[in-house]
């Protein structure tokens, strides 16, 4: 069994940075890639930000130069380091993570607010 423990969402003025992070354990075989994605109210789900094992990364357009993704492979986890965070960042915030199979994160609030 895969657990992905996601931390670090929460409120933040708009201007604001947050980081969030992303554990994976269990039965994990090897982890090729891992990201975010997130899901605003109404809308549908939607790409954040992607990592491959070496480090290679892709970012949706909307988020490019605000935000960094980032991963240690020892310790199966992901970081999303978010500045500049603007109010249409809003969502529920989801780890991924792909081996053969797809495992999703139970997801984390971030609200950016005045």
């Amino acid at each position: 069994q895969v657990q992905l423990v996601e931390s670090g969402g929460g409120l933040v003025q708009p201007g604001g940075s947050l980081r969030l992070s992303c554990a994976a354990s269990g039965s994990l075989f090897r982890i090729n890639i891992m990201g975010w994605y997130r899901q605003a109210p109404g809308k549908q789900r939607e790409l954040v930000a992607l990592i491959s094992r070496d480090s290679g990364t892709n970012y949706a357009d909307s988020v490019k130069g605000r935000f960094t993704i980032s991963r240690d492979n020892a310790k199966n986890t992901v970081y999303l380091q978010m500045n500049s965070l603007k109010p249409e960042d809003t969502a529920v915030y989801y780890c991924n993570v792909r081996t053969t199979i797809v495992y999703w994160g139970q997801g984390t609030q971030v609200t950016v607010s005045s």
